[in-house]
């Protein structure tokens, strides 16, 4: 054992503190020591220290407390390479009496979020660094460019979520060999300095996402011919995409030609105007994210010829126009998101060529006509598989899509899993293709707030990897399918306000989750959990209570009583009027009966006013 010089113990189960007591701190001839993905607690022991020959320590995931400054390694002459990631990375106040031994190529200290303070002495005595990360610990301060100034063969730094801010300073030099540099999610301002392409010309991954750079993208960039990824998402850069003069804050079109630039992300700025008429022929852009910013005017034949491109996300935008017949040429299209928009007309015929498509949102637009053009179409399946992910691209896409009515940020990895269509709020008519159902491995369907006719088609029942299905705000009729209650993977469920009938799915399995609100204002639905019960008589509705504070003992309302005498009133008067206006022969009878009524009234009043006169009328 002695001589041992390769111990590898990853995922082992291992807990409790690192076991010294076996002899492992008296295998001086030990090289490489493995323990990641353990149960580890505690400090790092002192006896480390006897490890003269160690170059490479892994302790990776486990509950370790290492702190930032490294301290009980500083014994180690020979470490190369040492990865203390996903433990706890803690402050120590540095030993101004003590210096490292060692010049470590690699180290990987990415935290849980805790305040390490200032970056410890010692990285200031590393020169031999190829590979840094320190992201997830709060260091705040300014960007150390140093560390890239110190070491000429460092090729990747991660300081990502690092509470940095201030200005993004570049090494005072040329650096040759960096190729990696990840700053997201700090809080640098100001611009991008308009030198970092001479002063970064290896780069081939970028992400300065997340902080509150302003000022337009410098026309060095371009001149980085390796460049690959390039996300600068959620920021407050300005000026227009197409534009050849980028000292007014614009972003030029050579970005476009970038031949090496595979994946770009400037969502979530300001910028505005027309997209770019075309982006070069030897462009190998692959996923674009332009989504939540001000581009307006139609889409036009921006990517037209593009087949390489896999995401495009121009979503919550102000594009008008029609979704353009080209977007069929897409072939290796996996996901589309054009909601948020402007756009109107139907839906190509084409689009139903991207058979690699697993997710479409074209919601909120003014989209019309009938799905079933396009459905009939399309011979889609969504039978996901396990799309190409390089390194570079894989932990930066990211779109936003609404499930379970809720708007939800979805990122890396769980893309290959995932698929969805969003055709809701806008103008589509007609029935629902029961060739939808052939999308049988969908997990979100949302068509709601249109004006859809029709049945809801039994062929849902396939959808047997659904977990959200929105049917609400449109004019269906007819029965709810009782086949749904197989979608034991649906957790929201939603076919309010149409004109559905029948009784409500049985409360069985997920159907059995479902309130009232799933179903209301369906008129002639009933069943649990509607209020109304199937087959039974509704007695009648009791008249209301009279608010009015007056007594109304009588079984007559009065003001409705006075309002109608006066309108009857009228009324006759008129009609006599009328008839004496017409009719000579009664206007004459009338004028007759008048003239003795007079008479008649005259003559009593003379024969009864001696009477009268001793009652005291005078």
């Amino acid at each position: 054992m002695a001589a041992l010089k390769t111990l590898k113990l990853e995922g082992c189960s291992l807990n409790g503190q690192i076991p010294t007591a076996q002899g492992l701190c008296d295998l001086n001839h030990l090289q490489e020591l493995d323990v990641s993905d353990n149960d580890l607690s505690g400090v790092l022991p002192p006896c480390l220290a006897n490890l003269t020959s160690l170059q490479r320590l892994d302790l990776f995931s486990n509950n370790l407390k290492i702190p930032m400054s490294l301290s009980p390694l500083y014994n180690l002459s020979k470490l190369k390479s040492f990865d203390g990631s996903g433990n706890e990375i803690f402050a120590e106040e540095d030993d101004h009496n003590l210096s490292p031994k060692f010049q470590l190529e690699s180290i990987y200290l990415r935290g849980r979020g805790q305040d390490v303070g200032a970056l410890p002495k010692f990285f200031y005595h590393q020169f031999s660094l190829q590979s840094l990360d320190l992201a997830n610990n709060q260091i705040k301060g300014e960007f150390p460019n140093w560390l890239i100034e110190n070491n000429t063969y460092l090729q990747e730094l991660h300081l990502e979520n690092c509470s940095l801010s201030g200005p993004f300073l570049l090494p005072k030099n040329s650096h040759m060999n960096l190729s990696f540099l990840s700053i997201s999610m700090n809080y640098f301002q100001g611009q991008i300095p308009s030198e970092i392409g001479a002063h970064l010309p290896r780069l081939e991954f970028l992400s300065m996402s997340d902080n509150g750079v302003n000022g337009s993208i410098p026309s060095s960039l371009g001149n980085i011919s390796s460049l690959q990824v390039l996300d600068l998402s959620n920021n407050v850069l300005t000026g227009r995409i197409l534009s050849n003069n980028s000292l007014q804050g614009q972003i030029p079109i050579w970005i476009w030609d970038m031949s090496s630039l595979e994946f770009l992300d400037l969502s979530g700025n300001n910028f505005s105007g027309p997209l770019p008429p075309t982006i070069g022929t030897s462009s190998n852009l692959r996923y674009i994210y332009l989504s939540r910013n001000k581009l307006q005017w139609p889409i036009t034949m921006t990517f037209n010829g593009s087949s390489q491109i896999l995401a495009l996300d121009l979503s919550h935008n102000n594009l008008t126009g029609r979704i353009p017949e080209w977007i069929g040429g897409l072939s290796d299209l996996i996901f589309l998101l054009l909601s948020y928009n402007n756009l109107e007309g139907e839906i190509p015929i084409q689009l139903s060529r991207l058979d690699q498509l697993t997710l479409i949102d074209l919601s909120h637009n003014h989209l019309s006509g009938n799905i079933l053009s396009w459905m009939m179409f399309t011979h889609h399946y969504f039978v996901l598989y396990p799309y190409y992910y390089d390194d570079m691209s894989s932990s930066q896409q990211s779109f936003e899509f609404t499930t379970k009515n809720v708007s939800l940020s979805y990122r890396g990895r769980i893309l290959r899993y995932f698929a969805g269509l969003d055709f809701s709020c806008n103008n589509f008519t007609g029935e629902i293709p029961p060739e939808i159902g052939n999308l049988v491995m969908i997990k979100v369907l949302n068509l709601s707030h249109n004006s859809l006719t029709g049945p809801i088609p039994p062929t849902f029942s396939n959808f047997k990897e659904i977990e959200s299905l929105d049917l609400s705000y449109n004019k269906l009729d007819g029965e709810i399918p009782p086949q749904l209650t197989e979608l034991f993977f649906l957790e929201f469920f939603n076919v309010a306000h149409n004109n559905l009938s029948g009784k409500t799915p049985a409360r069985v399995a997920q159907f059995a989750t479902f309130e009232e609100s799933s179903y209301k204002d369906n008129p002639f639905l009933c069943g649990e959990p509607l209020p109304k019960i199937c087959g039974a008589v509704m007695p009648p509705s009791p008249t209301p209570p009279s608010t009015n504070n007056e007594d109304n003992g009588g079984f007559i309302d009065m003001e409705v009583f006075y309002v109608t005498f006066g309108v009857a009133y009228i009324m006759v008067l008129l009609v006599i009027i009328a008839v004496l206006y017409i009719n000579p022969y009664w206007r004459q009878v009338w004028f007759h009966f008048i003239e003795v009524s007079i008479n008649n009234c005259y003559y009593f009043l003379v024969d009864n006013l001696p009477i009268l006169s001793k009652f005291g009328f005078s």
